[in-house]
Formats: C-alpha cells, structure tokens, sequence
C-alpha cells in the first residue's frame, strides 16, 4: 500500500505520481515492486528493499545518498499475544519525507491522525520527528506493560502457598517460558532503542538537512527519552535474568526433593533384598512351596509392584509432562 499523508486531510492511496503531489510525508506499506517503482518515480531517489533495510551495519542504516537521508532500525510491534521485530526505513529529501515498512505499527496511525487533523503546512523534517516521538512513546508503554508483567511473575515465584507437588511443575514450567518470553521481548526493545538512537544522533549531526531550533529541542528531548528508557530495559533484563534464576532454583529443589524420597524408598528396599539374596532359599521348610496358587500370587506381587509406584508417582505429579 501507498499512501500520502497531507495536513488536513485523510490519507490518500497514491496511484499515479499525480496522487502524492503537494504530500510531506509518503508511507509505503508492505509495497510491491510497481509501489516501490512509483515511488522512486515520484521521489527521484531509490527507494530500500527489505534485504537493504535488514541490514545491520551501522553504515547501512545511516547514510546520505544524492538529497537523500537513509535511516533505517528494527521496530518491536507487540500483539496481546506475542511480538515480533520488522525493519522500518526513514528517506528524508527536501520537502518529503518516505518511509517503508512491512506491517502495520500503532505509532504510524497515531501520527497519521495528527497530521489529518493539522491544518498548518508540515515539513518533512517535523513528521520525521513526530514519528520518532510517537514510536518512543510506543516503545515506553511497551515496556510499562512488561514491568507489570514481571511483577505479577515475581509475585507468582515468591507467593506464600506453596502449590502442591502435582500443581509445581506444571507451574514452573510456565514460569520459565513466560520469563523467556519477557527476556526476548526487553532484548528486541533494547535493539529498537539502539537504532532509535543512532538515527537521533544522525540526524542531530547531519547538515544535509538543518532542523530548526525548535525541532532540535525535540530531537533532544526524543534522544533523552531513548536514553531514559534503555536504562528502565537495563533494569528490566536484571530483573528477567533474576526471576529465571529463581525459577531454576525452585525446579532444582524440586528435584531435589524427588531424588530425597527415591533414595529413602530405595535405601528401604536394599537390607531386605540383601537378606533375601543370602537366605531367600536356604531353608527347609519353606510353607510357600505348597501354595497351589502361589505362581500366580507371585506374577499378581510383582505387578502390584509396578502399578502401586507408578500410581502414587502420578498423583504427585511426577508423570506429568
């Protein structure tokens, strides 16, 4: 999809080079060959493929080519069930600014909004910061939610019940995968962040497009943003790995525990196979030998002696998967 974004106005799907005229700011959504082809016709630059944008040298995602600035940086968009990283890519030229993503992300509608309800004419410049703007806001209410997230695990790890045997595995098991979870999701931010940075910093040093004073005090509020936020995912991946060694040292004690009742129960068993193995059949009179059914009280003993463990090694919970 291609869209032109103007102030005051609805987006408008670009078709023709005629479409995107008088447009500041061009969005190219998961674009096709033909968009990507109208695109460097209307913008007279060459626009990056998705092989380009994933790229992860920093001279590859930072640079200037003819009148344009090229930016690029992976992107977190998080699901209420999951998440996952696409690359974003920033050309900034004189007067538009295009940018060339692969799936939707909530801070291009938030911006999108904004420009539709601005009447006064915007330059590309200040959409690109708008757009910076609101993917750090993103970004901040993305980890807000993984730190509540981490604090109702921690109160799960250290509650004061301790569940029962059959109910502790399964849960620790949980445990570990959400805390894994969590773990991707604070390194795919930090790596979000990291390119943030580089294209505030770019853009703050470039002269190849001088921003105002009033977009550089934007640009350095956005940066100590960034700033601020990288420390919060500090803290975070601390907590992640602290929570995972809590749970691990919760699963060892487990263990540990089942291994304790083995070795009682096996320990019990080893003084009577011991006498048995000297005296078993050193004796005379042995009453057993008359049983009639006696083979078959054997064959019923020695399952019983198979089932009975297994079963209370199922209500423990110890079979579970």
């Amino acid at each position: 999809m291609f869209l032109a974004h103007r102030p005051g106005a609805p987006a408008r799907t670009v078709t023709t080079a005629e479409d995107a005229a008088g447009a500041a700011w061009l969005d190219l959504l998961n674009p096709t060959e033909e968009e990507e082809a109208l695109a460097a016709e209307v913008t007279g630059l060459r626009v990056p493929t998705r092989a380009q944008l994933d790229e992860i040298e920093s001279s590859s995602r930072l640079f200037t080519e003819g009148n344009g600035v090229y930016l690029s940086t992976p992107l977190v968009r998080k699901t209420p069930d999951d998440f996952f990283v696409s690359p974003v890519g920033f050309v900034l030229m004189p007067g538009r600014l295009l940018t060339i993503r692969y799936t939707g992300f909530s801070a291009f509608d938030v911006v999108a909004r904004a420009v539709a309800g601005e009447a006064t004419p915007l330059v590309s410049n200040e959409a690109g910061i708008m757009l910076l703007e609101a993917i750090v806001d993103r970004l901040a209410d993305i980890l807000e939610h993984l730190g509540q997230a981490l604090d109702g695990m921690s109160k799960d790890v250290f509650q004061s019940e301790e569940p029962s045997q059959a109910q502790a595995g399964a849960l620790l098991r949980n445990m570990l995968r959400r805390v894994g979870r969590s773990g991707d999701l604070s390194s795919s931010v930090r790596d979000s962040l990291l390119g943030l940075e580089r294209i505030s910093i770019f853009l703050g040093e470039n002269k190849r497009h001088d921003l105002s004073d009033h977009l550089q005090a934007r640009l350095a509020t956005v940066g100590r943003d960034i700033r601020s936020l990288n420390d919060f995912v500090s803290q975070t991946a601390n907590k992640v790995q602290f929570l995972l060694d809590a749970t691990l040292g919760f699963i060892s004690i487990e263990q540990n525990n089942g291994m304790k009742i083995l070795t009682v129960v096996s320990f019990i068993g080893v003084a009577p196979t011991l006498v048995a193995g000297i005296y078993g059949m050193n004796f005379h009179d042995i009453p057993e030998l008359n049983w009639k059914y006696g083979y078959w009280y054997s064959l019923a003993l020695m399952a019983a002696t198979v089932v009975l463990p297994l079963i209370w090694f199922w209500r423990r919970g110890w079979l579970g998967k």
